[in-house]
């Protein structure tokens, strides 16, 4: 019998994408009628992913930057929105978001705390709040700054870019 195994990050990429579809249509007031195609396009799923070069996770426990840069290659403006994936090791153990800490550079120059959620193994950033709209031809650059917190944590750090219709 052929069997076929579908990546774990593939599972859990669609998860989070068709769990934010019914939410979204369902958070609608009824007198909203008007505004609702707006509010459903801005908070429909990605039709893609870039997926940048990944970094096996440090486990030093010191602060690591982690640069996430993409260029729009059209001249029209597209909305994206970056994303930073921690992916544990197959066998386990899965990670933990106690165990990581993730910032990000704020404009204001700060580093500000990034939530990590997860599931099945995965850590990951919030897309709806890291969208952007990117003009054509411009170059997003965000950075980030990872720190393991606790423990022997094994995994890969996985950037990537979503990409809106």
């Amino acid at each position: 019998m052929l069997t076929r195994t579908i990546p774990r990050r593939v599972l859990v990429l669609t998860a989070v994408a068709l769990a934010a579809l019914p939410t979204a249509a369902l958070t609608f007031p009824a007198g909203a009628a008007d505004s609702a195609p707006a509010a459903a396009a801005a908070s429909a799923a990605p039709v893609g992913f870039v997926d940048l070069p990944d970094s096996p996770l440090p486990s030093d426990h010191a602060p690591h930057q982690v640069t996430v840069t993409y260029r729009n290659p059209t001249s029209t403006d597209q909305t994206v929105a970056p994303q930073i994936l921690i992916e544990s090791p197959d066998e386990g153990p899965f990670l933990d978001p106690a165990q990581i800490r993730l910032e990000l550079l704020e404009t204001d120059g700060r580093w500000h705390t990034v939530p990590l959620a997860s599931q099945t193994g995965t850590l990951y950033t919030g897309l709806i709040p890291a969208k952007i709209v990117l003009h054509g031809n411009h170059k997003l650059t965000e950075h980030y700054r990872l720190t393991v917190l606790a423990g022997p944590a094994q995994g890969t750090i996985e950037p990537r870019v979503a990409i809106y219709a």
